[in-house]
């Protein structure tokens, strides 16, 4: 199984808007009572580019673009097919333009509320949650 986990850069920090992070952290995930995580590597997020002034909007962002914005939209599919073949993508946060995104690939999406920041540490919390 593979998880996505939004990230800042290769400290592997968590970003608070998945829709907004540079890079995706993509860990395997093994074992089955007690799991364990192992990255594969970093996938830049192609809806950012990276290297910009780039902030991370995290939950005060809210994501208006409605149907009829096809590039915001296409934009989002964009982002969702570099992360296609994994199973979860864990967010803080994430815009329904997101959520719609990654359901049509079939990635579902984990919530995560708690105040850890490293995807590891993030992971290990969260094991429970992955079937």
């Amino acid at each position: 199984m593979k998880i996505a986990v939004p990230v800042v850069d290769d400290s592997l920090r968590m970003a608070g808007n998945a829709g907004h992070t540079p890079y995706f952290a993509i860990f395997n995930l093994n074992g089955g009572m007690f799991k364990t995580f192992a990255l594969e590597g970093l996938r830049a997020n192609p809806k950012v580019v990276v290297g910009e002034d780039h902030h991370d909007h995290d939950e005060h962002h809210t994501c208006d673009h409605d149907e009829g914005d096809v590039e915001h939209i296409k934009a989002h599919d964009t982002m969702a097919g570099t992360i296609e073949d994994c199973d979860y993508l864990v967010v803080k946060m994430a815009c329904k333009n997101t959520a719609k995104s990654m359901s049509n690939v079939g990635v579902k999406l984990q919530k995560y509320n708690g105040i850890e920041t490293s995807a590891s540490k993030v992971l290990s919390e969260l094991a429970s949650q992955f079937k």
